[in-house]
């Protein structure tokens, strides 16, 4: 019961933190928990660029190496950072009050981000990020104005910005914004930058229901045992009313 209060608490603290901004058309994310590889460079996308900030007090390293297939030994060595043991959750250093004082705000959990915003939100939120040197980290967000972090993943996509263009507008040359570019100083291609904000979307829609595959094939098997169940009770109610006409 305790679990679950806790679990409902984490996703009332984060709807609030993560309070909306406008309404603007989302993009479609390609998610697939079945495709380990895309969960496991997600994950590592997670511990190097989201966890410095954003910890996952509700999912154990323990449970991320299982699911995803990732040796104990190798995700030690590679995944985790903080001296944390294998069986601990997914946490970080940084103190609460020095995150409220540098963000202006307490620092959101992330471990049900996923179920409380959907993964169509953190999609095209992270592919919305753009220079504006008049915020204190020196971008903004089209999805999530005044956006209080930074853009962590810009040396991955770019400086990114609002490209506008030229067009002719009731016969009248005006600037028309044609969306998001960057300036081709990160260390991926666009494509290769929409995979990698694809996967990290994958794995945080997994965190959010880490069982939910389980479930699945435990749901699969329960109707096989139905179905099997239900041949077998009708042929012995045939068997037995077989002489009551």
């Amino acid at each position: 019961m305790l679990k679950h209060i806790i679990s409902a608490a984490a996703l009332l603290v984060s709807s609030v933190a993560l309070a909306a901004g406008p309404n603007i058309p989302l993009e479609k994310a390609p998610v697939d928990i079945r495709d380990t590889e895309s969960l496991q460079r997600g994950f590592m996308l997670y511990q190097n660029y989201c966890l410095a900030c954003h910890q996952m007090q509700y999912q154990r390293y323990a449970r991320s190496f299982r699911d995803l297939n990732i040796p104990e030994e190798l995700g030690m060595e590679n995944l985790m950072f903080t001296g944390t043991r294998v069986g601990d959750h997914i946490t970080n250093t940084m103190d609460p009050a020095d995150a409220a004082e540098w963000f202006g705000d307490a620092i959101p959990d992330l471990t049900n981000v996923a179920r409380v915003r959907g993964p169509n939100w953190i999609y095209t939120y992270l592919k919305s990020f753009y220079k504006d040197e008049s915020r204190p980290f020196g971008v903004d967000n089209d999805v999530f104005p005044m956006v209080g972090m930074p853009h962590v993943l810009q040396e991955l996509q770019g400086v990114p910005y609002k490209a506008y263009e030229t067009r002719l507008v009731d016969g009248q040359e005006t600037q028309v914004y044609v969306g998001i570019r960057t300036d081709g100083s990160g260390e991926m291609s666009e494509a290769e930058y929409d995979r990698a904000v694809a996967d990290l979307v994958n794995y945080l829609v997994y965190t959010g229901e880490p069982y939910r595959l389980e479930s699945e094939r435990l749901g699969i098997k329960v109707l096989i045992f139905l179905a099997i169940f239900f041949v077998l009770a009708y042929l012995l109610k045939k068997e037995y009313w077989k002489d009551v006409d």
